[in-house]
């Protein structure tokens, strides 16, 4: 076999290769089962509750949930997110046992167990607030994959908070399936609340 010819069947043969595992790549992605972690990134998160003891991601398990991160002196977002949530739960005629409405603070240097529960209860008694210190409420930040930042005159005790606007919907199963955007229509969020509580 001449030299050119042993060349020409190496290609041949690296080639048939690189097509064989471009196939299989492509077939495990295809095929692969869908990912449904608890919360957004299935990342681990522990923080203390307003109705007592510690809420973890395994305690999203059991009851649909309506989770949003805000914080107490919030002007507009968050107590405009927190009337909407509780008005479409009562429109819908579910009870907190059909639906639970989740507040986590992203704003831990003010925010104390004391005022988030005030805060969410003056919404709905059955709310409930969950509460970390700096390092948990990361840890919690990044399980749903929200982001916040101070605003506004931050070396003031009156600083503002940017933070993720959106609420998410967590399954029975606490798993991750949806949100509802700041300002969504009403009708298509009780639409995805009605999805939620019937899977």
């Amino acid at each position: 076999m001449t030299t050119n010819n042993t060349l020409r069947n190496f290609r041949i043969v690296l080639w048939v290769l690189v097509a064989v595992a471009a196939i299989g790549a492509t077939a495990l992605y295809m095929f692969r089962p869908p990912e449904r972690p608890l919360g957004v990134t299935g990342q681990q998160f522990a923080l203390a509750s307003t109705k007592g003891g510690t809420f973890t991601q395994d305690d999203l398990r059991g009851t649909p949930s309506l989770i949003f991160f805000g914080y107490t002196f919030c002007p507009d977002v968050c107590p405009t997110t927190l009337a909407e949530t509780t008005a479409w739960r009562a429109q819908l005629g579910l009870t907190e046992e059909d639906l639970r409405i989740i507040f986590v603070t992203v704003d831990p240097e003010r925010d104390t167990a004391e005022m988030v529960r005030d805060y969410v209860e003056g919404f709905d008694p059955s709310v409930i607030g969950l509460v970390g210190n700096t390092e948990e409420t990361e840890k919690a930040k990044a399980a749903f994959g929200v982001f916040s930042e101070k605003s506004g005159d931050v070396e003031s005790e009156f600083y503002l908070v940017d933070h993720t606007a959106l609420t998410f919907l967590i399954d029975d199963d606490g798993t991750f399936e949806g949100t509802i955007a700041y300002e969504e229509a009403s009708d298509t969020a009780l639409a995805k609340i009605e999805r939620l509580v019937k899977r």
